[in-house]
């Protein structure tokens, strides 16, 4: 489910369609009889009341201005319509005859509305307002997203909007918030029922620590939200489990960044280092360019260098909108070349470098080669790209069968882009960051790469077309998919199996290409 017409992803009509992307994947799982029913509809009645909100706040007023009158009064018609519908969803429960015509009517007013706003009024809108204004309405979309909740947000605009929004059909939303009432530690939980038990154990400790929606906040606000490290961390402290996994040592060094700064890099040696100088992995951090650091992905480089008995050197990059793209690639870089150069400092051999991540640090591994083979240097000895991006555009059929899928979902995604291409909306389309539009000679140039993939993950189906390109140009290509686990799984080895599997796959690819054997670990 995408717009017939290209967008900006902050643009007003971008983030409605994800919206709806969200919506319509959650009512598939209802129609095919998966997943906690009960959960399904108390997700979808909080995005449909916050969605509603934000376009009665900011969108529906301005139609009437641009001659679109009738779409408006049909618009809030059908709002009405479904706000009456959310109501009876949650004084009902799964099963209960009301519940399930409610549920049956529900799905058909939403897609009649879907339809409608998708191929007429959005279209129409956006000729009329023109492409600057949909990006100014976007911001202010997530705005009234933001004051939607009944408590006071930190972020919410200091005037203004609540007089704005006072009868804007108030009731029925109060009532669906009521409604929910105590249920909000399960909103950000994945509820689709096509996880392991392992993987829904840690979406489900995600949740039940309130996390806000990362899409609707500010990214000050986003980043003191809890992020994957602190669901695998709750696991594990729920089952007794100790952490962090040992290792031989952990140092951090300010570096020169990309521009005319500094930068931290973490420098991770193995529990039981073998002599001789090490082999070296620098492994980036994933996050959209906008959240999380090196302290949320500590898991992966510390299960990596025992893996492989290979120093792992984590650059913690400048992120966006601080500083927008092309930032963070430089930054990555930078640290490259830094640890070329003092390697041999940190113990290790400046022969034997690899270069990895997950999701954008999957993006900047192969970017951080093909910057490196066009200034003629040296290239690393191998890559390994988990979960990566590899396009700025919405890719394939994962982008609509894990449009919901949590921790990262359509409408994340592109809150992400929104703030890391604010103001270089072209970016999106540089070969580092368009991986998939990369010509021939291009990929050829790749190492031998290793791309894993998993199932409940808007970024599967571009991760998997890398792997094709680059295998179509030659390259030693291994592709792995995981199935039942979802995007930010790597780092949770110590709480589930496939991510202890996905390492030794990373692994096992490294040590192969440094000619050394994987540590027993």
């Amino acid at each position: 489910m995408a717009l017939s017409y290209p967008t900006q992803p902050g643009d007003i009509d971008h983030l409605i369609a994800d919206d709806h992307a969200v919506v319509e994947r959650q009512f598939q799982h209802l129609e095919a009889g998966r997943g906690n029913r009960r959960v399904l509809v108390d997700q979808i009645s909080l995005e449909l009341a916050l969605h509603a909100f934000a376009e009665e706040t900011v969108l529906y007023p301005i139609w009437p201005e641009v001659g679109m009158t009738d779409e408006h009064d049909d618009a809030e018609h059908e709002h009405q319509q479904i706000k009456e519908l959310l109501v009876v969803l949650g004084r009902t429960e799964p099963g209960e005859a009301e519940f399930e015509q409610a549920l049956t009517k529900l799905m058909e007013v939403v897609r009649h509305h879907v339809h409608d706003e998708e191929d007429e009024e959005l279209p129409e809108f956006r000729q009329k307002a023109g492409p600057e204004r949909m990006a100014e309405l976007g911001g202010q979309f997530l705005a009234a997203k933001r004051q939607a909740p009944t408590r006071p947000h930190p972020h919410a605009p200091s005037e203004g909007l609540a007089e704005r929004v006072a009868g804007l059909l108030a009731k029925p939303l109060d009532s669906v918030r009521d409604l929910l009432s105590g249920k909000q530690k399960e909103m950000a939980t994945d509820p689709s029922g096509l996880l392991t038990p392992q993987a829904q154990a840690i979406v489900d400790a995600h949740s039940s620590l309130g996390p806000l929606p990362f899409e609707i906040l500010e990214p000050a606000q986003a980043r003191k939200q809890p992020g994957p490290d602190d669901a695998v961390k709750k696991v594990m402290a729920d089952r007794g489990i100790s952490g962090p996994e040992p290792v031989g040592s952990v140092e951090d060094r300010m570096i020169p960044d990309g521009a005319e700064g500094e930068m931290r890099v973490r420098v991770y040696t193995p529990a039981q280092a073998p002599a001789g100088p090490l082999p070296v992995i620098v492994w980036i951090h994933g996050g959209g360019w906008v959240l999380f650091d090196i302290d949320t992905y500590d898991a992966s480089c510390r299960g990596l260098a025992n893996k492989t008995g290979a120093i792992v050197v984590s650059p913690d990059y400048r992120r966006a909108p601080e500083a927008v793209f092309p930032a963070s690639h430089d930054d990555v870089l930078t640290a490259y070349l830094w640890t070329v150069a003092h390697a041999a400092e940190l113990g290790g051999d400046p022969t034997r470098i690899g270069i990895g991540g997950e999701s954008v640090g999957g993006n900047m591994a192969p970017a951080t080669v093909l910057q490196l083979a066009e200034a003629g240097e040296p290239l690393p000895s191998a890559v390994v790209c988990v979960y990566p991006l590899t396009t700025g555009e919405q890719f394939g059929e994962s982008m609509d069968d894990a449009a919901d899928g949590r921790p990262l979902n359509r409408p994340l995604l592109s809150w992400m882009a929104m703030h890391a291409f604010q103001g270089v909306p072209e970016g999106a389309k540089d070969p580092r960051v368009d991986l998939l539009g990369w010509s021939s000679e291009q990929l050829a140039q790749m190492p031998p790469t290793l791309v894993i993939t998993d199932e409940r993950d808007v970024l599967r189906s571009q991760g998997q077309e890398f792997a094709r390109k680059l295998e179509a140009a030659g390259v030693p290509t291994t592709h792995r998919f995981y199935a039942g686990v979802m995007h930010e799984f790597f780092g949770a080895a110590a709480v589930l199996d496939e991510a202890d599997q996905a390492q030794r796959e990373a692994a096992q690819h490294f040590t192969r290409a440094f000619g050394t054997a994987m540590a027993a670990r």
